[in-house]
């Protein structure tokens, strides 16, 4: 899931794992690179997936 850089501020390394930055360059050559959503440009967003739960621990 891609995420606003503000989720840093809330960030819970024991629920989410942070993979990347999507959109890190604004040229790719002599063409422009930005992430558009509904015709918009938008900020570079960090990309998160949530960490699974070990049920494991839980069952103890």
């Amino acid at each position: 899931m891609g995420v606003p850089i503000t989720f840093l501020d809330k960030y819970n390394p024991d629920q989410f794992e942070i993979l990347g930055l999507a959109n890190s360059a604004r040229y790719i050559g002599d063409y422009p690179c930005y992430t558009v959503i509904d015709g918009k440009k938008i900020y570079n967003r960090i990309l998160i997936r949530r960490r699974r739960k070990n049920h494991e621990n839980n069952a103890k």
